[in-house]
């Protein structure tokens, strides 16, 4: 069988697609500590939706490499991924000049395991982008991702390795949408023209405070980053008044060779943080938009804290993804008590204000149509801070993995590798309207190709049978892979 999401059924979106989905098991267990609004275990709950909808069986489903340190170190600065590496909920109060330089603290905690969690969603974005550059899927999925605040040399807004970044530089072309704005993406690339990015976001006195209309890039880089800064209330239809004719444009004078979409659902309707209006079959209705596209698309996640509305949202979005529409009667499964009292998967947006008049609409909608003018083709210059093409660790990773690159595409998962342990914080699942903080305890985070516990493991090769829906662990490839004829910039 196809390891390939069907298409649409009709019109321009009817080109069939192939779906990666990187997800790795562990993921959920990883706590920021009691209160804090970011939950990694939101990502668990998205795959058990995706599980018990069938969507798994659809795509190829991949358990990704941990980033290493060279890995990261290809945007972030040497010293602050080793504090990021070494420092533990122990040793914290003996590095407090470290805490304050790196921004770790109150927002972005210590936590048990931390550095393997940053390795595990840049891991899986990275993972994506190198799939997508080798022509071996047309939609690329990482729900763990889309981390965008964090910054070369620091922590912010719950991120701590911007793995964006890491796969832009992979793909170097990028687009976004999340309530927040993506400064740290826009940062890293504010001065060139070999990446454009774009943020719908709210703004003005909240954070990050960035993200003015008039700031447009620098120097090469001038009118390759666009802001959208909207207010408060936004709905599906002025949003979409928005993005659809500033995104169609961004593609027809840009024309990149492939997207990172950030699909943050903190701008979702009743976000515990956020404070726009969108249903979330409005917020995929940007994703299907740039689906329709036919360019290699990357998607993320990013923001979102009522973790019962992340979950319906990327699992619906992932269903679009595949071309695939989802029942709105939510099927049975581990966590089905936090969807009551309806138990489906769209929530009705609520009666707040838009204070987003048409007018103001109209207004920023012909000022960044006017900057788009001035873009005259796309950049044709090479984009000389790209790094060379990822690496990958070999399976035994007490062995130098030396310069072993993704051209070789081998990623053959050895299920006797050694476990290298961890501690993380596992946060106890209880229904979220309940507002209650789970206790924590103790579980060793396998980077091997272990499943759960209560889940088993699976090894198929690349074009066999895809995974059935109770099979959580990923599907192993076994063939080596020439890189593909696609026009992607190399160094």
């Amino acid at each position: 069988m196809d390891t390939g999401g069907n298409s649409l059924p009709s019109g321009s979106d009817a080109v069939k697609r192939k779906v990666c989905y990187f997800y790795d098991p562990e993921v959920g267990n990883y706590y920021y500590g009691q209160g804090h609004p970011m939950k990694p275990h939101r990502i668990r709950m998205t795959h058990a939706l995706l599980a018990h909808y069938g969507l798994l069986q659809h795509m190829q489903v991949l358990k990704p490499f941990p980033a290493r340190d060279r890995d990261l170190c290809r945007f972030h600065a040497d010293d602050y991924v080793s504090f990021l590496k070494s420092i533990t909920p122990e040793t914290q109060q003996d590095q407090l000049r470290q805490l304050k330089r790196f921004n770790v603290g109150e927002d972005c905690p210590v936590f048990d395991g931390l550095f393997s969690f940053c390795q595990t969603y840049a891991g899986g974005s990275v993972g994506g982008a190198v799939k997508l550059n080798h022509g071996l899927c047309d939609i690329a999925v990482n729900w763990a991702g889309g981390l965008h605040h964090a910054k070369k040399c620091e922590a912010s807004g719950f991120c701590y390795v911007n793995d964006i970044v890491l796969a832009i530089l992979e793909l170097l072309k990028t687009h976004e949408i999340d309530i927040h704005h993506g400064d740290g993406v826009e940062e890293a690339f504010y001065t060139t023209d070999r990446v454009m990015t774009v943020s719908f976001h709210k703004f003005g006195d909240y954070f990050p405070g960035t993200g003015d209309i008039r700031d447009i890039g620098y120097g090469k880089g001038k009118y390759y980053s666009l802001n959208v800064p909207l207010d408060d209330g936004i709905d599906d239809e002025s949003y979409h008044f928005l993005f659809k004719p500033l995104i169609g444009k961004v593609m027809e004078v840009f024309k990149p060779g492939a997207v990172v979409l950030q699909c943050g659902a903190d701008s979702l309707s009743g976000d515990r943080l956020g404070c726009f209006n969108l249903s979330i079959k409005g917020h995929a209705e940007c994703v299907k938009f740039m689906r329709s596209f036919n360019v290699p698309l990357l998607l993320l996640g990013g923001g979102g804290y009522t973790i019962r509305n992340v979950a319906r949202c990327w699992c619906y979005e992932t269903g679009v993804a595949l071309g695939i529409e989802v029942d709105d009667k939510m099927p049975q499964h581990e966590y089905f008590e936090y969807f009551g009292p309806d138990y489906t998967l769209h929530v009705a947006p609520s009666n707040m204000e838009n204070k987003n008049s048409r007018q103001l609409l109209e207004e920023i909608k012909c000022r960044l149509l006017d900057y788009l003018t001035k873009l005259q083709h796309a950049p044709s210059v090479q984009f000389q801070e790209r790094p060379p093409d990822t690496e990958i660790p070999e399976a035994d990773e007490d062995q130098d993995d030396g310069d072993e690159r993704w051209e070789d595409f081998n990623m053959d998962v050895d299920d006797d590798r050694k476990l290298l342990s961890g501690r993380v914080k596992r946060e106890a699942v209880e229904a979220e309207p309940k507002e209650l903080e789970g206790q924590r305890g103790a579980a060793e985070h396998a980077r091997g190709s272990e499943a759960m516990a209560d889940e088993t493991a699976s090894a198929k090769p690349l074009n066999t049978v895809p995974m059935q829906m109770d099979e959580v662990n990923v599907k192993v490839e076994q063939e080596n892979v020439k890189p593909s004829d696609q026009p992607y910039p190399k160094p």
